[in-house]
C-alpha cells in the first residue's frame, strides 16, 4: 500500500478510536469519582491527539500545493524532473499528468512566439502601411510604414482612436462600413496626413468577425498613377505629332493623284511638303526609339573615357551649316582640358539636340556660345548659351517633359519633334550627370551640363592638343 493511503488509513483509525477512547475515559472516571476537571482535562487531551494530526496532514498538504504552483510557474523555463517529484495521492497524479503535457506546452509556446516574430518581421519591412484597429476603432496594431506615413513614432500609435490620427472622412467611412457589414472593402483615397499622396486601401475584418476589429493595408500608388497619366500623355502627344504630317501627306498625295501631276507650276511644291511632312514623321520616330533605347537601358557601346574638346568639336561641325544658314555667331569661349568616362555618342547627341535648339531658336545675327569648364576635382561644367527668344518662367519645370513645347507653332515651324530636350535629360542622367536651365524671356537661354570627369589629359583622341580657342562660324 501506499506512503499516502496508509497514512490516511491511520490518520482516520485514529479519529475514530479518539471518540469511544474519550467517552469510556469519561465513563471510567465518573464511575470512580474523579473529579470533572480532571475528566475534561482527559477528555481534552484525547482530543488534541486527531486535531494534531489533521493539522500535520494540513502542513504536508500545502507544501506540495505550493511545490505544485512553483513547477506550474517553471513550466515554460523548462523545469527539472525534481519539481514534479515527491508528490503523493490526487496532487501527485496531478503532477505527473503536468509532467508529461509539460513538453508539448512549451513547443506550442515556442512555435507560437517564433510564428509572432516572423509576422511582426514581415509586417515591419512591409513598405505598404498596416494598421488594425479594435471594435471601438482604436489602433491595437501598426508597422513602421504607416507610422512614418503619418508623421508619428510607433510606439506613439497604439491604443490611440484612429479618428486622432487619420481626419480623412473617406478612410474612417471605409473601416466603419467594414465593421458593420463584416465585408472586406478597397478604395483608392488620398490621405491628406501623408501630404496627398494617393493609396489603394484594402480593409477587412479580423478573425472574419466584425468584433474582432478590421486590419487595413495601404499601397502607395502615387507614382503608379502618375505614370499611368505620363503613359496617356504620351499616346495622346504621339497621336497627334503624327496625325498633323500624316494628314498633311495623305492630303497632297490625294490632290497629286486627282489631276495635280498634271498641274506643272504646283506639283514640285506639293512633292516638297510631302518630303518635309515624311522627314518630320522619320525625325519622330527616330527620336521616340532613342527615348525607348534610354529608358530601357540599353547602350549603344560599352562606356570609355574621352575628351571634352572632341566631343563639342564634332557636335559644332554637325549644326555649322545651319548656323551659317540662319547667320548665328557659334563660337567656343573658355574650354579647359578634361575627360568624361561614359558614351561618347549618346553625349554628342545630347550636345547637338542643345546647340540645334539654340540655333533654332535664336533670330537671324544671333550668338550661341560654348564653354567647358572645370567645376571642382570630379566635376566639369559645360555650358550652351544663346541670345534667342527665351523661355518664360512657367514653362522652366516641363521643357524636360516629352513632347511639351514652349511655342508650339514655332517649334513644328523650325521642325521640332518636342522630343530633343527629354533625350538630352535621359543621356546626361545616365552619365550621373544633371542638366539646368536658366532663361530671359526675349533675352535668350543658358543649359548647363555638369558631368563627373576623370583628371585632365594633355591630347585628344586624335592626337592633337585639347584646345582653348574661340571658334566662330557665320555667314
Amino acid at each position: 500500500m501506499r506512503r499516502s493511503s496508509f497514512r490516511r488509513l491511520a490518520g482516520a483509525a485514529l479519529v475514530f478510536a479518539a471518540v469511544p477512547l474519550v467517552l469510556s475515559g469519561a465513563l471510567l472516571a465518573i464511575a470512580m469519582g474523579a473529579n470533572r476537571s480532571w475528566i475534561f482535562l482527559a477528555a481534552a487531551a484525547l482530543a488534541l491527539i486527531p486535531i494534531a494530526w489533521g493539522i500535520l496532514e494540513l502542513r504536508l498538504y500545502a507544501g506540495q500545493v505550493r511545490r505544485l504552483v512553483q513547477a506550474i510557474d517553471n513550466l515554460l523555463r523548462s523545469p527539472c524532473a525534481d519539481d514534479w517529484a515527491g508528490m503523493n495521492g490526487e496532487l501527485g497524479s496531478l503532477a505527473r499528468s503536468l509532467a508529461r503535457i509539460a513538453p508539448q506546452v512549451r513547443n506550442l509556446v515556442e512555435e507560437t512566439r517564433h510564428e509572432m516574430g516572423r509576422r511582426e518581421a514581415m509586417l515591419a519591412s512591409m513598405v505598404e502601411g498596416v494598421f488594425a484597429v479594435d471594435a471601438q476603432r482604436c489602433v491595437t496594431f501598426c508597422n513602421s510604414s504607416f507610422a512614418k506615413l503619418i508623421g508619428v513614432s510607433r510606439a506613439a500609435v497604439e491604443g490611440i482612436p484612429i479618428l486622432k490620427l487619420v481626419r480623412d472622412p473617406a478612410l474612417l467611412d471605409l473601416i466603419n462600413q467594414v465593421l458593420s457589414t463584416g465585408q472586406s472593402a478597397k478604395a483608392n483615397l488620398q490621405l491628406a496626413a501623408a501630404e496627398g499622396r494617393l493609396f489603394e486601401v484594402q480593409v477587412a475584418t479580423l478573425a472574419n468577425a466584425p468584433e474582432h476589429g478590421a486590419i487595413a493595408i495601404l499601397h502607395d500608388i502615387t507614382e503608379i498613377e502618375r505614370l499611368e497619366r505620363v503613359r496617356k500623355d504620351f499616346v495622346a502627344n504621339v497621336s497627334h505629332e503624327f496625325r498633323t504630317p500624316l494628314a498633311a501627306i495623305r492630303g497632297y498625295a490625294e490632290t497629286l493623284l486627282d489631276g495635280g501631276l498634271d498641274d506643272s507650276v504646283n506639283r514640285r511644291r506639293f512633292v516638297e511638303i510631302i518630303e518635309n511632312h515624311a522627314t518630320r514623321l522619320s525625325n519622330i520616330a527616330s527620336d521616340l526609339l532613342i527615348l525607348s533605347e534610354l529608358d530601357g537601358g540599353r547602350q549603344p557601346a560599352e562606356p570609355a573615357r574621352f575628351p571634352a574638346q572632341a566631343v563639342l568639336d564634332t557636335a559644332v561641325r554637325t549644326v555649322e551649316g545651319q548656323a551659317r544658314a540662319r547667320n548665328i555667331d557659334l563660337a567656343f569661349e573658355e574650354m579647359d582640358g578634361f575627360e568624361i568616362f561614359g558614351h561618347r555618342l549618346r553625349l554628342e547627341q545630347a550636345l547637338v539636340n542643345l546647340l540645334d535648339n539654340a540655333i533654332k531658336f535664336s533670330h537671324p545675327g544671333g550668338r550661341v556660345r560654348i564653354t567647358a569648364r572645370l567645376a571642382g576635382p570630379e566635376k566639369g561644367r559645360i555650358v550652351i548659351s544663346d541670345s534667342g527668344i527665351g523661355i518664360p518662367s512657367e514653362d522652366l519645370p516641363r521643357i524636360f517633359e516629352r513632347f511639351y513645347r514652349v511655342d508650339k507653332a514655332h517649334s513644328r515651324a523650325v521642325g521640332g519633334t518636342g522630343l530633343g530636350l527629354s533625350i538630352v535629360k535621359h543621356v546626361v542622367e545616365q552619365m550621373n550627370g544633371s542638366i539646368t536651365v536658366e532663361s530671359d524671356l526675349g533675352a535668350g537661354s543658358r543649359f548647363t551640363i555638369v558631368l563627373p570627369v576623370l583628371p585632365a589629359t594633355a591630347s585628344a583622341p586624335d592626337g592633337g592638343e585639347a584646345r582653348n580657342t574661340t571658334f566662330t562660324q557665320s555667314s
